[in-house]
């Protein structure tokens, strides 16, 4: 038969054949058969190693948990997933106000999920199916592996693995592991076996093995965090130290039950308890190979578009975003303070062979909707295709949270040649019209100090590509902030590099005959922002004459630099304070300073 859509009723799982799925994939998003959309990719490549996979999209877990039920118990496992977003994330804005749309839902209807969907999804599952177990994956349950600080119930939560239940916990990318773990949960010991296989983590009874093995750190336990912040403070700077290196270690927080609760601490801060559990988290594969990626690039084998199901519905926001766009590559080693990436996708650039992107291309090319207009070559970020580190074992011993604050690291490989071959390549695919670069350029990197490194590295090249072809009347770039104290805590270059940008811009949209604007992005009540600073921001910006069109309150997610620093009120990495704006009225008050009529 030809391509289908994975099943999500039971009539599409008997029409294919099928008695009973192997997997059950529940998510918080609407079904959308394309490559930008986590569930889907996993369901297709589980698909590929010949499993059976149905798709249980937006469940409703407020009546009789009917769509729980429909497909009964799979033959292997559940994966869970809330979606592409965390769905805190995605139902509350910065001020905790309730959303009342969903991009990720047909219409863009606010509803269809629940608040920390992972966990909730996952507690019905078990509660149905006690003896099936269940993997659990994706942005909100990868940030939320250890315990972590959540804004919005203002509390130290545990590890997403005690409070969901999971039987275990894919993090970051998951390609690589969820096909293995698949594998091994078909072997008759299948515990085991998915507690050696890297990327996991996952709840163990007796951790007493893991205090003497090598390669592996033993974090403060959860209950002397919730006693003392300094706790929780010392276990982020490892576990971000950790996640920025090549080869990272095996992390183990104790805990000293499962369902969890809290148990007394000692004055000293030490547990009572000799014995105790904890959450396990194994290392990460290696950064991705080329041939991994392309493998990954699973566009063929889909049918690139909502299930029909959703037709009468309204069209699905996310997906009219990014229809008409292509990942090149994954990971940043920008290391911005507040950003989840180097957390979730690594620090490590993985890339896309040429020939796989323009393969896509042409595929795109020949789609219905295709109107001739690729909206976004890129990844997290615009310009780091194929970049990484010239010394592979200088990486190896660097835990660096960036590469390129406080200073462009000196080993980084920054050839901007192979995008600019890319662009034009692109360019000439017949049905093809424009390309623009929709995802956020890292500016910082085409200031070349001398004209040695702008000719080695093509900089200025791909600048006058990008501005005189790629651009659709404005450019996206994040300075974030103008004022030095605040960029350094934000991990972001100077603004005086900002400042240096424009120019350049404005003189490349000249010489192309084009009237373009620059937009940038800005944060309000970051930590170590006050007022004043917003003040100074207002006026910095009034003086470049910049727009102030994108800008946000920052909003606390899990497990990055900013949270810690917000949560803590000091820097863990050196004890020290750090103004916080945590009062409701002075963040609004901050986020007024953009609009000066105000």
């Amino acid at each position: 038969m030809g391509k289908y859509f994975l099943p999500i009723t039971v009539k599409e799982m008997s029409a294919l054949g099928w008695e009973q799925p192997d997997v059950v994939l529940v998510s918080g998003d609407a079904y959308v058969d394309h490559a930008s959309f986590g569930a889907a990719i996993i369901g297709r490549l589980l698909e590929r190693e010949g499993l059976k996979v149905a798709i249980l999209p937006q469940p409703n877990w407020q009546d009789d948990l009917r769509d729980f039920k429909k497909f009964g118990p799979p033959r292997l496992f559940f994966a869970i997933t809330s979606g592409n977003m965390d769905s805190m994330v995605n139902h509350y804005t910065a001020q905790k106000r309730l959303r009342h749309d969903d991009a990720y839902t047909p219409g863009g209807k606010a509803g269809f999920r629940p608040d920390y969907a992972t966990s909730v999804y996952c507690r019905i599952v078990k509660q149905l199916y006690p003896t099936v177990p269940v993997i659990i994956g994706g942005i909100e349950a990868s940030m939320r592996r250890l315990s972590h600080y959540d804004y919005w119930s203002d509390s130290l939560k545990p590890s997403i693995l005690i409070e969901s239940g999971a039987d275990l916990l894919i993090y970051g990318m998951a390609e690589k592991p969820v096909v293995q773990v698949a594998h091994a949960l078909q072997e008759p010991h299948w515990q085991s076996i998915v507690r050696k296989i890297p990327q996991v983590s996952f709840y163990q009874k007796d951790i007493s093995s893991y205090k003497q093995k090598e390669g592996v750190v033993v974090l403060h336990a959860y209950e002397q965090e919730l006693q003392n912040k300094k706790y929780y403070g010392e276990n982020f700077t490892v576990f971000e130290r950790e996640s920025n290196r090549l080869k990272a270690k095996i992390l183990v927080q104790p805990y000293h039950c499962r369902p969890f609760s809290v148990v007394p601490l000692s004055e000293d801060g030490s547990t009572n308890m000799t014995d105790c559990g904890g959450i396990v988290v194994n290392p990460p594969f290696l950064p991705a190979t080329e041939m991994e990626m392309d493998s990954w690039a699973l566009y063929d084998n889909m049918m690139n578009a909502p299930h029909p199901k959703y037709d009468k519905r309204g069209t699905i926001p996310a997906f009219e975003m990014i229809k008409n766009s292509i990942t090149v590559h994954r990971g940043c080693f920008g290391g911005c303070s507040f950003c989840t990436i180097s957390a979730h996708q690594g620090k490590f650039i993985a890339s896309r062979s040429m020939s796989s992107i323009l393969d896509e291309a042409k595929h795109l090319s020949r789609r219905s909707y295709f109107k001739g207009h690729i909206s976004d070559l890129g990844g997290p970020s615009a310009n780091m295709y194929r970049m990484g580190g010239k010394d592979r074992q200088r990486c190896e011993v660097c835990s660096r949270a960036s590469c390129l604050v406080p200073r462009l690291c000196p080993n980084l490989n920054i050839d901007h040649h192979p995008l600019v071959a890319l662009y034009r390549s692109v360019l000439n695919i017949p049905g093809i019209k424009t390309v623009s670069i929709g995802s956020g350029i890292r500016y910082e990197m085409l200031l070349a100090e001398n004209e040695e490194d702008n000719a080695r590295y093509g900089l200025l090249s791909y600048l006058r590509q990008v501005v005189s072809h790629h651009v659709s009347g404005r450019l996206k770039v994040a300075p974030e902030h103008t004022c030095s104290p605040v960029l350094k805590i934000m991990r972001k270059p100077p603004f005086d590099a900002f400042k240096r940008f424009i120019p350049l811009f404005n003189r490349f949209s000249r010489e192309a005959g084009k009237k373009q604007q620059l937009i940038p992005y800005f944060i309000s009540a970051h930590p170590g922002c006050t007022r004043e600073h917003m003040q100074a921001l207002a006026k910095a910006t009034r003086a470049s004459h910049l727009l102030t069109e994108q800008v946000q309150t920052f909003t606390p997610t899990p497990m990055t630099y900013s949270t810690a620093l917000y949560f803590l009120g000091y820097d863990p990495y050196t004890g020290e304070k750090i103004p916080v704006c945590r009062d409701k009225k002075e963040r609004e008050q901050q986020h007024l300073c953009f609009f000066s009529k105000k």
